[in-house]
């Protein structure tokens, strides 16, 4: 497996963030190929001492690097990345890595 991590920073405007996100952002990147799982954060983002400056994570995951390698320069993927300046203002840290169960 492999997984994409986007950790979203506080946004200026929650509802606004939530409504773009939940109601654009989502759908269009469920499109990306490859694709096995989407999940977000809900409520909170706790770190070890409270409330972390951190708004949402998401982790989508999927078979491998070359998978998220694929679908990250798909038309569909360049189309997500492109519309992170639509409502990310804010700023979103990517990361993306192999993963294994332990």
């Amino acid at each position: 497996m492999a997984k994409i991590i986007a950790i979203y920073q506080q946004p200026a405007d929650a509802a606004v963030f939530d409504d773009y996100y939940f109601n654009k952002h989502v759908p269009l990147a469920k499109t990306i190929p490859g694709l096995r799982s989407y999940e977000v954060t809900r409520g909170d983002v706790m770190g070890m001492a409270g409330k972390h400056g951190a708004y949402l994570v998401a982790i989508l995951e999927f078979e491998s690097m070359s998978a998220i390698q694929a679908a990250l320069t798909s038309p569909q993927g360049q189309a997500v990345a492109a519309d992170l300046a639509n409502f990310a203002g804010a700023g979103v840290d990517l990361m993306m890595s192999e993963t294994r169960l332990v």
